[in-house]
């Protein structure tokens, strides 16, 4: 109980202190000098998402870190097991990336302004034609440069087993014909089961797969795609 009250202060702690830097990020996008916000977004959002994980007691291995591809976009596509997850990715998955996240994130203080700079994009999974256009907006930000992470369970696992996937999701990535790296994530439900707010130490592992490239899904069907991508995840479980 102790770890988890630290957490949340240094939590809120940590916006307070960092809200210049949000004011400046907010000016630079005014500005449209988004390079220069993309610059300087990366290594303050990965510092405090190792800094979220130390705190809690996290400690996350990598384990293929040999199949990141660095010079294009790509679409991470993750098993999703706590709310941890995203800050577990942000923070040791190299590379600039936006996250396809539940809208209610959104609305967050300071939150949800951060996540903007990093080009996530807000969902209500509820609404097809806003789900739709949530879809769109990933592609616009992967043909942009920026790679992006979808959780295609919709919604985080109550055991760590995966869920069925979404209909549709990996679209975000054959659209616009980028690669695809499926990641596994073992162990982050323990830090935080869905249903408590208890924060517990954990160890981590993320199995980054190869990637699959679009002239290795070119001639696969939605579904297809999507059952071979799963079975890969699920094996590292």
């Amino acid at each position: 109980m102790l770890r988890t009250l630290v957490w949340f202060i240094y939590f809120w702690i940590y916006q307070a202190l960092a809200y210049p830097k949000l004011k400046k990020l907010d000016k630079l996008e005014a500005e449209g000098s988004i390079e220069e916000r993309n610059a300087f977004v990366k290594p303050e959002i990965e510092k405090w998402a190792q800094n979220l994980l130390k705190v809690a007691g996290c400690k996350v291995e990598v384990i293929g870190l040999e199949n990141i591809i660095s010079d294009r976009p790509v679409l991470y596509v993750s098993n999703h097991q706590g709310n941890f997850d995203i800050p577990i990715l942000l923070g040791h998955i190299p590379g600039r990336k936006g996250f396809i996240a539940k809208d209610s994130l959104e609305k967050m203080p300071l939150v949800g302004r951060w996540m903007k700079h990093i080009q996530c994009v807000f969902m209500n999974r509820e609404n097809i034609r806003q789900s739709a256009a949530a879809i769109n907006e990933g592609i616009k930000n992967l043909k942009g440069g920026t790679s992006m992470v979808i959780f295609p369970e919709g919604t985080r696992s109550h055991d760590g087993n995966l869920l069925e996937f979404k209909p549709g999701a990996l679209k975000l990535g054959t659209k616009p014909a980028v690669p695809i790296i499926p990641l596994t994530i073992s162990g982050s439900i323990h830090m935080m089961p869905k249903g408590s707010y208890a924060i517990k130490p954990s160890l981590v592992k993320v199995f980054v797969h190869p990637a699959i490239m679009p002239e290795d899904y070119a001639e696969k069907d939605t579904v297809e795609l999507t059952e071979s991508i799963k079975e890969l995840i699920a094996s590292k479980l």
